[in-house]
C-alpha cells in the first residue's frame, strides 16, 4: 500500500515553524527597594548599594569599628551598698538616766562634736560628788603633809641636841612619807574624778547638770531609736547610728574559683539597679580573710566616692571583676545580625555602598560587644539599620530570583 507523504512533510512544516519563533527574553530583575528610581539594589557577594540621593540612607547610622581596652576573663558578683564601716560610729549612753532632750531627727546631716540630745543622770551627780570628795581630801593631804614635814624638821634639830632619841626622829621621817603618799593618791583620785567630768562634758563642782551626747564625726543621722522622757539604763545598746557617707562600700560575694581576679587596690566597675546604663568606679578596700564553707565564696568590699550623695546603704548592684586587660575591636550590639546561625554586619565602603560580612563575636561589653575575627580598626559598620540591611537583601534575593 502507498501511504500518502503529506503528514511527513506536515510535520517537517510544523517543526520548522516552531524551530522560527525566539524563546520569550527573561525580564528584568527588580531592584532591592525598587523606587521608580532604584533608589537600593543588590549586587554579587552580599553587596547592596543604596542610591546617596535616597532618604532611606538617612535611616541607616554608621559607626566605625574602635578599638578599647577590655578584660580578656571576668566575673561579675551581685554587690549591696553599705556605710563604710570605718567612718560609721554607734552612739551609746555614757550615763544611765532620763533622756531630757533629743536635738536631731532621722536623716539630719551633723558636724563632728554637735550636741544629738542630752541626759539627767544620777551618775553625773556622782561624778561631781567624787570630783569634790577628792579636792576635799586634797587639800586634807596637803595640810597632813605640812604638818608631817614640820614634825620632822622639829625632831630632826631636837636629835641635833640630843633633846629625843633615834627612834623618834625615825616615827617622824615615816609620818612624813605616809603624808606625801597619801596626797599622790589623793591627786590621782582627783585627776580621775576631773577626767570623768571631762568625759561627761560637766562642769567641776555643778550638780544637776544634763550630759550632753555629741556627734563623735560628721554625717548623716542613719538610725535613732531614743524619745525625750524615756529613762535608759543599758548602756551596751545603741540609741543612734551616726555615718559618713561621703565613701561607702559595696559588698560582694566571690567564688573563690574566681579569687584570682580579685586584688586589693584594683578598680573595679560598679553597676547599681537604681542607676540603669550608668557605670560606677571602685577600689578594692578589703579581702575577707576567710571563706565562706557554705556558699565557697569569699567577701569582697570595694570603696566608692559618693560625695554626690547618689548611693545609699541597701542599693543593690554588681561589680564587675577583670583579669587583664588588652586591646579588642568592639562594635555596638545593634549592629550585629543573626542569619542561618552566622553572625552578620554591614561594612560600609563607599558611601551608600554596603557589604554584608560574617564576623567571630566574643562577649558583651555593656551596649557593645567584642569582635574577635572580621573587622578591622576604622571599618564602618551599620549600628542602627542593621535589620533593614538585611530586609533589603532578602528583598533583593526574592527579586532577583
Amino acid at each position: 500500500m502507498i501511504r500518502s507523504p503529506f503528514p511527513v512533510l506536515l510535520a517537517l512544516v510544523v517543526a520548522a515553524a516552531g524551530c522560527s519563533q525566539k524563546a520569550p527574553e527573561p525580564k528584568p530583575s527588580a531592584a532591592v527597594g525598587a523606587t521608580p528610581q532604584a533608589a537600593a539594589a543588590q549586587g554579587a557577594s552580599g553587596e547592596i548599594s543604596i542610591d546617596p540621593q535616597s532618604p532611606l540612607l538617612d535611616q541607616i547610622v554608621r559607626e566605625p569599628v574602635r578599638i578599647e581596652m577590655l578584660p580578656t576573663d571576668e566575673v561579675v558578683a551581685a554587690g549591696k551598698i553599705e556605710a563604710n564601716p570605718n567612718r560609721l560610729s554607734r552612739v551609746m549612753l555614757p550615763v544611765t538616766g532620763r533622756i531630757s532632750r533629743v536635738l536631731v531627727k532621722l536623716g539630719d546631716a551633723v558636724r563632728a562634736g554637735q550636741p544629738l540630745f542630752t541626759v539627767l543622770s544620777p551618775d553625773a551627780d556622782a561624778a561631781t560628788s567624787s570630783y569634790l570628795s577628792s579636792r576635799a581630801a586634797g587639800t586634807q593631804a596637803e595640810s597632813a603633809l605640812s604638818k608631817a614635814q614640820a614634825d620632822f624638821d622639829r625632831e630632826t634639830d631636837l636629835f641635833a641636841h640630843n633633846a629625843v632619841a633615834k627612834k623618834d626622829v625615825q616615827a617622824a621621817e615615816s609620818a612624813l612619807a605616809q603624808a606625801k603618799a597619801a596626797l599622790e593618791q589623793s591627786h590621782a583620785a582627783l585627776e580621775q574624778a576631773t577626767r570623768r567630768l571631762r568625759v561627761l562634758g560637766l562642769t567641776p563642782g555643778e550638780f544637776q547638770q544634763e550630759v550632753v551626747i555629741s556627734s563623735p564625726l560628721s554625717g548623716k543621722v542613719l538610725e535613732l531609736s531614743v524619745v525625750p522622757g524615756e529613762y535608759r539604763t543599758d548602756q551596751t545598746v545603741p540609741v543612734m547610728t551616726v555615718a559618713d557617707l561621703s565613701t561607702v562600700w559595696v559588698t560582694s560575694q566571690v567564688p573563690e574559683s574566681y579569687l584570682r581576679f580579685v586584688q586589693v587596690g584594683e578598680r573595679v566597675d560598679i553597676s547599681l539597679i537604681a542607676y540603669p546604663g550608668e557605670t560606677f568606679e571602685g577600689r578594692v578596700s578589703r579581702i575577707s580573710d576567710t571563706l565562706d564553707p557554705q556558699t565557697r565564696t569569699v567577701k569582697v568590699q570595694a570603696e566608692m566616692d559618693n560625695r554626690e550623695g547618689r548611693f545609699r546603704p541597701e542599693m543593690y548592684g554588681s561589680i564587675h571583676h577583670v583579669e587583664n586587660l588588652v586591646p579588642m575591636a568592639v562594635i555596638p550590639v545593634g549592629a550585629v545580625v543573626q542569619t542561618e546561625g552566622r553572625s552578620i554586619v554591614y561594612v560600609e565602603g563607599d558611601t551608600g555602598h554596603f557589604t554584608a560580612r560574617e564576623v567571630m563575636l566574643g562577649k558583651p561589653a555593656g551596649t557593645m560587644v567584642r569582635v574577635t575575627k572580621g573587622l578591622s580598626k576604622g571599618e564602618s559598620v551599620v549600628s542602627d539599620g542593621a535589620m533593614l540591611m538585611k530586609g533589603l537583601a532578602a528583598s533583593g534575593r526574592k527579586a532577583g530570583a
